[in-house]
């Protein structure tokens, strides 16, 4: 594969989604014998993922509803040198945006919390995918808002998250709902998915002031092998603020 994007230390907060991300484009590519994958980035908006992929020699296309994140995405990828298709809409329009059967990985991150139908959007994506494909999927985890609203001092709305079905913490949340990981692999379940690996994202990485991690040499780097470390931990993993799963199309 080309390009070194993803080959370099990453940034802690996505660290672990990339090493999944690696994990994943070299079975692909192990297994259709394509240097050259085609991968859909849903709600991809300014291509923070996209474009390194893209920078790797794969085929990428974003589909997002905001045309503001689409032309953020087509400036960052000209700066980078290379292509990205773009494309406007939903998540739950990928059957009509693109092909059925044409894409090896699907990127659906940080999508359903905000979609209408979490269902429909990852059936949507289902049918995207081509026999062995896989989806990686990336939401907000309810255990970790509780957590930083009692930190925050905000313990009525701490609870309200806990005892809200969706995970929300009341009118003012930015963010409608949340999915705990059994919660996330029904879902991929019931839309025809095989789950693989579920991996917890920002175990620490939203709790450690970035005064210590911009201040002290070697400090990003430790925190991302401890981020890394904490991913699979049966407890850390369930209070990361983001939790991290692959489904694969059989």
């Amino acid at each position: 594969m080309r390009g070194e994007g993803v080959t370099r230390t990453p940034a802690v907060r996505t660290a672990v989604v990339w090493d999944a991300l690696r994990s994943v484009l070299a079975e692909r590519t192990a297994a259709t014998r394509r240097e050259a994958l085609d991968i859909v980035d849903a709600g991809g908006g300014t291509g923070g993922f996209a474009v390194p992929l893209a920078a790797l020699g794969h085929t990428v296309t974003v589909v997002d509803p905001s045309p503001d994140s689409l032309a953020a995405l087509e400036r960052r990828a000209k700066e980078r040198g290379v292509g990205v298709r773009s494309l406007q809409g939903d998540a739950a329009d990928l059957g009509e945006l693109l092909s059925r059967d044409s894409a090896d990985l699907v990127l659906c991150h940080s999508v359903l919390e905000y979609v209408e139908d979490p269902i429909s959007a990852l059936t949507a994506v289902a049918g995207l995918l081509r026999r062995g494909g896989a989806v990686s999927v990336l939401a907000a985890n309810p255990v970790a808002s509780a957590i930083h609203r009692a930190l925050a001092g905000q313990f009525d709305e701490a609870r309200a998250v806990l005892d809200d079905p969706q995970g929300s913490w009341g009118d003012r949340d930015p963010t409608p709902r949340r999915f705990a990981a059994d919660t996330l692999s029904e879902l991929l379940t019931a839309t025809g998915f095989a789950i693989g690996a579920i991996h917890g994202v920002r175990v620490f990485a939203d709790l450690v002031p970035s005064r210590l991690v911009d201040g002290e040499p070697g400090a990003a780097e430790a925190l991302v092998a401890l981020e890394q470390a904490a991913a699979t931990h049966p407890v850390l993993r369930d209070i990361a603020t983001q939790l991290h799963v692959l489904g694969h199309r059989n």
